[in-house]
């Protein structure tokens, strides 16, 4: 066998397991696809082609705006200020009375976008600190159960001094 000749078989069997694995394809394609019956087409198509996506129904659409609108609740609308680029919401706004810790603020912050109102613990009730003035200088704690160190404290962690308590 010449060489030509060995060229012309070997190129005539790529040919060959080319079209074979075309057709593979195109078979692998096709079985994989949902049957449907369609009015305007009475035998499946040979060709191959990507498969499609279904258009969206109405209650399609429906569907994907009620779960578009159940998101928007549950994040409900950002309030608060605008948060500031580089910067923390804590280091932006004063949260003092806030029962919430910074990084929880910061975090907020972060994700919306939006520093957070401050929010006021029921628990938090009573006379604003002054600053730099510890409560019991502030107020006549006499008669109250609790020692200075804890009254003080509660006036630091929340910018409230306490109503005393008998």
């Amino acid at each position: 066998m010449s060489h030509r000749t060995a060229l012309r078989h070997n190129r005539h069997a790529r040919k060959a397991a080319a079209a074979v694995i075309i057709v593979v394809a195109a078979l692998g394609l096709t079985a994989c696809q949902d049957v449907e019956t369609d009015s305007s087409s009475s035998s499946p198509s040979a060709s191959a082609s990507a498969p499609q996506a279904p258009a969206p129904t109405a209650k399609d659409q429906d569907q994907a705006k009620d779960q578009d609108q159940a998101k928007d609740t549950a994040k409900g609308t950002p309030s608060g200020t605008p948060k500031k680029p580089g910067m923390k919401c804590t280091d932006q706004i004063n949260y003092a009375g806030d029962s919430r810790d910074n990084a929880t603020i910061n975090s907020i912050g972060n994700d919306t976008g939006y520093c957070p109102p401050i929010q006021k613990d029921e628990t938090s009730k009573g006379t604003p600190k002054k600053p730099g003035m510890k409560c019991t200088d502030q107020i006549n704690y006499a008669g109250d159960s609790r020692d200075n160190a804890t009254i003080n404290s509660i006036g630091n962690d929340t910018g409230y001094c306490p109503p005393i308590q008998k």
